[in-house]
């Protein structure tokens, strides 16, 4: 039977959904910091002075790497030695009061250290156990180790990615490691659901290989067959205007980012777009008068757009197309993002106060929810919470944790 929901409507959604969360590095902290961002408790289970290894990509002297920060907010971090019986002993005993256990390690870690699906649900029945693997736990390539970049080159990304006619390229963003991530959010998610209402667990599998297709559906479909033929790369542009313009740089700029990018695929958008640049002309300009002269014109016909753009810098480009109903974008830096109005107004990037780093600034979550808020709050320091969840699940306090720090089976700060 499903339960009746509380009447609290302002209560986080996924309230009460506990997470043992042993993930490391990207795709797996992505997953976690997803349901940790709607309100589920996840329990971050790291080795005793190691931890997460993304604690250290490119920290430095820093205690804690901004990498690490960025995908581990609003989780708890407890250290417990899973190399020692003892501490394995630890981790099954706080099990039961958990209702997802996820990892993302390499292949066979999970069954060297004795943690299958199988050991946790001898003790745990219920529990939903989520695995997150390059390509899989079966097929030839299962024992293969994998990163995001190997993910998006054997799904197919690195492939419709570059210049026409030139090599394959790695796309910029880490689609192959988050993008992963957030469907095995949502499979947690839906596994939940499914448990709220049988009250059955279940094991989930994901490849990072697989998620990635997700994203190349489009280039697949482009090619206008079932797969028999290889998608092209296109570079930045399609057939008639839409491209990657430049645009005149900005005070102070080294020009890398100083772009615009135009859609206009439709004959309105088109219209509209030779309006809004003060070009009525190109409407009935023989070479430009339909799409196919428009692709037979290509080369004119964009250059008539970059002696447009070029006479703007990209935000003033962006404001008269945008406001004028021409899909478009200036070239975001990165930097860009982080000193943007319209951010700003929508309260997007989130300014917390981090325990060594002091006040920092961090990209926010795109969903909002008008019946559930969770605010951001800092990646938990190595060891943070040990000493309070060990003795809200199970108890343990003064002369026993004293006892099992000095053991070395668990470590506090």
């Amino acid at each position: 039977m499903t339960p009746h929901p509380r009447k609290d409507t302002t209560m986080p959604a996924l309230d009460g959904l506990r997470v043992l969360d042993m993930t490391q590095y990207e795709a797996g902290t992505s997953c976690t910091q997803a349901l940790a961002w709607h309100g589920a408790d996840v329990v971050k289970i790291e080795q005793p002075g190691v931890g997460d290894p993304g604690r250290g990509v490119g920290s430095g002297d820093a205690i804690d790497s901004h990498y690490f920060i960025n995908w581990n907010a609003n989780k708890r971090s407890v250290t417990i030695n899973l190399r020692d019986e003892r501490g394995k002993a630890l981790l099954f005993e706080m099990l039961p009061h958990y209702d997802v256990f996820v990892e993302n390690y390499g292949p066979g870690v999970m069954e060297k250290l004795g943690l299958t699906y199988e050991a946790l649900k001898e003790v745990h029945p219920s529990i939903i156990y989520a695995r997150l693997k390059g390509f899989g736990l079966s097929g030839p390539f299962a024992n293969f180790k994998s990163f995001d970049p190997v993910a998006q080159n054997a799904a197919g990304a690195f492939s419709v990615t570059g210049e026409e006619g030139g090599p394959p390229m790695r796309p910029g963003a880490c689609v192959g490691d988050s993008g992963t991530g957030m469907q095995l959010a949502f499979a947690i998610t839906s596994a939940y659901v499914q448990k709220l209402r049988t009250g059955e667990g279940q094991h989930i599998e994901i490849s990072m290989q697989e998620a990635m297709t997700y994203y190349v559906r489009t280039p697949v479909a482009g090619t206008q067959s079932w797969g028999d033929v290889a998608a092209e790369r296109r570079g930045n542009g399609w057939n008639g205007p839409t491209d990657l313009y430049p645009c005149k740089p900005l005070p102070d700029s080294n020009g890398a980012d100083d772009y615009l990018y135009i859609i206009a695929l439709t004959t309105r958008m088109w219209d509209t777009f030779c309006a809004a640049m003060g070009r009525p002309d190109m409407v009935v300009d023989p070479r430009f008068a339909d799409e196919q002269a428009r692709i037979d014109n290509n080369d004119e016909l964009k250059a008539e757009i970059r002696a447009w753009t070029i006479q703007h810098d990209k935000w003033e480009a962006m404001q008269i197309l945008g406001e004028a109903g021409v899909p478009c974008s200036a070239t975001h830096s990165t930097y860009d993002l982080f000193h943007n109005p319209h951010f700003d107004e929508r309260e997007f990037i989130q300014d917390i106060d981090h325990p060594e780093w002091g006040p920092i600034r961090l990209l926010g979550w795109a969903p909002k929810m008008s019946k559930s808020n969770v605010p951001m709050t800092a990646a938990p320091l190595l060891a943070e919470h040990t000493r309070e969840v060990l003795c809200d699940d199970l108890g343990i306090e003064g002369e026993e944790f004293a006892r099992l720090e000095a053991e070395g089976i668990v470590s506090s700060r």
